[in-house]
Order: C-alpha cells, then sequence, then structure tokens
C-alpha cells in the first residue's frame, strides 16, 4: 500500500475532557471561586505546587478554551502571565437538575410588584457585594473575569466617550428567566450594582438592557470604572 504522506494528528481535548486531570480541575475551581484574573506564582502557592507544573496545566485549559492568559503593564519589571476564566468559557459544567427546577420554581412564586422589584434589586445588590472578588486594583479586566468566572460569556466594547458596553453571549439563569424575567434580571442588575459597590464604587452602571434567554445578549452598559481608558 502506498504511503499517501499525510499524519493523523489526535484531535484536541475538550474541555471536560481536559478537566478530569485533578490539578486542572482545581485550577479552573479556583479561578472560578476567585473571580479575577490571578497569576502562575499565586495559584501555585494556594495548590502547593510548582510553578512550572502548574504553568503547563494553565496552557493545556487555554488551549482548550478555558481560561485565558493576559500580561498587565508593571511600573517595573517584565510583565507577568495573568491567568482567568475565559469569556467563552462554561464554569462548573452542567449543574443537577434539582437546583434549576428549584431556581424555576422560586421564579414563577414571586409577584413582580413595583415595591417587591424594590426588595429584589437589593437583595441582588448584596449578593453581588458577597460574589466581589476581594483585593488588588479595579479594573476592566476584573469585572469581565468576575463575569466570565459567573457563566455569562462576556465580550467587552469600549467607545469614544469612554463608556464601557458588556454583552453577554450566555444566561446562566436562563431556565428560570422563563418562568419570570422580570424578576430575575431585576435581580441580576442588582447583582451587577453590587459587583461594582467591591470592584469600582466611583462606576455608574447607566445602562442594563435584557433580552431573550435563549438567544442571550444583554447588555451591561458602565461609565467611569477604573482602568477602562487604558484598556486595549
Amino acid at each position: 500500500m502506498q504511503n499517501s504522506g499525510t499524519v493523523d494528528l489526535p484531535s484536541p481535548l475538550s474541555g471536560d475532557e481536559v478537566l478530569a486531570q485533578p490539578t486542572r480541575a482545581r485550577l479552573f475551581s479556583m479561578l472560578s471561586e476567585l473571580k479575577r484574573p490571578a497569576g502562575t506564582v499565586e495559584l501555585a502557592d494556594r495548590l502547593e505546587l510548582h510553578p512550572n507544573g502548574v504553568r503547563l496545566h494553565l496552557e493545556r485549559m487555554r488551549e482548550a478554551g478555558l481560561v485565558e492568559r493576559s500580561r498587565p503593564r508593571r511600573s517595573v519589571g517584565r510583565p507577568r502571565d495573568a491567568w482567568a476564566i475565559a469569556p467563552g468559557a462554561r464554569p462548573g459544567g452542567r449543574r443537577p437538575s434539582a437546583y434549576a427546577d428549584l431556581g424555576r420554581w422560586l421564579a414563577r412564586s414571586i409577584t413582580a410588584g413595583p415595591g417587591r422589584l424594590r426588595d429584589i434589586e437589593a437583595t441582588g445588590r448584596e449578593i453581588g457585594r458577597e460574589l466581589a472578588p476581594a483585593g488588588g486594583p479595579p479594573t476592566t479586566g476584573t469585572f469581565e473575569a468576575t463575569l466570565a468566572a459567573l457563566g455569562f460569556q462576556p465580550r467587552m466594547q469600549d467607545d469614544e466617550a469612554g463608556g464601557l458596553t458588556f454583552c453577554l453571549g450566555n444566561c446562566p439563569y436562563r431556565d428560570a428567566v422563563r418562568e419570570n424575567q422580570q424578576v430575575v434580571c431585576t435581580l441580576h442588575r442588582g447583582l451587577t450594582r453590587g459587583l461594582l459597590d467591591v470592584l469600582d464604587p466611583r462606576a455608574e452602571l447607566t445602562g442594563f438592557v435584557p433580552r431573550d434567554p435563549d438567544e442571550a445578549g444583554c447588555l451591561i452598559e458602565l461609565r467611569g470604572l477604573a482602568g477602562a481608558a487604558a484598556a486595549d
């Protein structure tokens, strides 16, 4: 048989296959919990592993589209790698169906009156403060990483006037939204305000535009978030 000269290359591993390795699963879980970019050395210290080995795992995760790498500018020394959940990733995989059912039932049970919606947004704001990553300077990258860690698959756009718009490519609450969009999206708006309270209290939420949860594309519009002018 004549050799065609072609070589069959191995298929790239899926995200689930990459995370089947315990250290990579721990790294992904840690970045999801931190909800902010973290350096290789910090992650290695938290796992009590050597940075070189952790870097190899992170590179494999990056190739699978699970994490992304940035190199923030530093006033002194060479830029260092910073890792965060990739905007296109879906942390946590598929959640148990019972939790999705519970969310739908709770959404269905809440009446969306004006006073009730104010209470729901206030509760969401408290939750957002609890979810916000602590430590480090506020930046657009930190806000984007937080949204990615929550499963929203954000895409950031800026405008000439200094505003920022985050278009959300995934709705992790879609089942509950189908039951009661006004309530769930009000809770999410409050959650966004709570994140900003911690990440940068000077930032202003200028727009929050819900869309069809199955098609996603909800918009979060901000002004005054630290680091916006310097964002690449």
